[in-house]
């Protein structure tokens, strides 16, 4: 059984795979301060929440974009299950030709979920990813992967907006009645969800129009399931590609890890 972990600003995804099956997907909150002991008992109690014991574990993949937090919860996965996990960096094998500025620098969530959706998706693809920041992403025939944008998540743009106007409420992502409201609290939820579903629209035609491609595009992400219904253009929503494409990059490079 494959434990496959994802760090993210704001929580770690864990997953437990045998073969192609997804057992099971959580979420614990990404936290700085929390010690390698702590993470490992975190994830020792959320796999027997999900029946699974650490034994039944033979090997773990991580990727990550929080350099803080990374250490800690590799090194509670060495504790946990008595293995160095295999870590999506630079010269791991993942099929993609980077055609970027610095491929050393291109977020590793990024390439997992590039992996991902070409296991399922012919290129042309433009990924999207909406998660603390929303991401899209090009790749191209022949695994060509371009880079994208990266723009201000949903949420971080709700807290912007409520932490920053007195008088402005928090809300919750319910899918707004319509457009022009006439209350504040469903002006703001028109504004954030329709304005973010209109945003992934236009930013859709301006990629195409640029690069002169008909793309399919894929969504994943937690927050993707509240904006994507609201796009104009047809989305492939697709909820675990993340965990999907850990598996993916652990079998193209099966036996790269190591015991602690």
């Amino acid at each position: 059984m494959l434990l496959a972990i994802d760090i993210g600003n704001t929580n770690i995804v864990i997953g437990c795979i045998r073969g192609e099956e997804l057992l099971f997907e959580a979420r614990i909150a990404t936290d700085g301060a929390r010690t390698s002991d702590q993470y490992g008992v975190e994830m020792k109690n959320m796999l027997e929440a999900f029946g699974v014991s650490k034994e039944e574990v033979r090997d773990c993949i991580i990727s990550s974009v929080v350099p803080p937090v990374f250490n800690a919860v590799r090194n509670g996965v060495c504790k946990l299950i008595g293995r160095e996990p295999l870590v999506v960096e630079p010269g791991l094998k993942t099929g993609l030709e980077l055609h970027t500025d610095s491929p050393a620098q291109v977020g590793a969530d990024r390439v997992v979920i590039a992996v991902a959706a070409l296991r399922k998706y012919a290129a042309p693809l433009i990924l999207i990813d909406m998660g603390t920041a929303t991401t899209m992403d090009v790749v191209e025939p022949e695994n060509r992967y371009l880079g994208g944008v990266i723009i201000p998540g949903v949420r971080i743009s709700l807290d912007a907006l409520t932490g920053r106007t007195a008088q402005l409420p928090g809300i919750n992502l319910d899918r707004p009645a319509k457009v022009v409201n006439t209350n504040t609290v469903d002006c703001m939820r028109s504004g954030i969800m329709y304005g973010a579903a209109s945003m992934v629209d236009g930013m859709i035609d301006r990629i195409r129009e640029e690069r002169g491609l008909d793309y399919t595009v894929v969504a994943t992400g937690g927050i993707a399931q509240f904006i994507i219904p609201l796009c104009r253009h047809q989305i492939a929503l697709e909820k675990d590609l993340l965990l999907q494409g850990l598996n993916e990059l652990y079998k193209l490079n099966a036996g790269a890890s190591s015991a602690c």
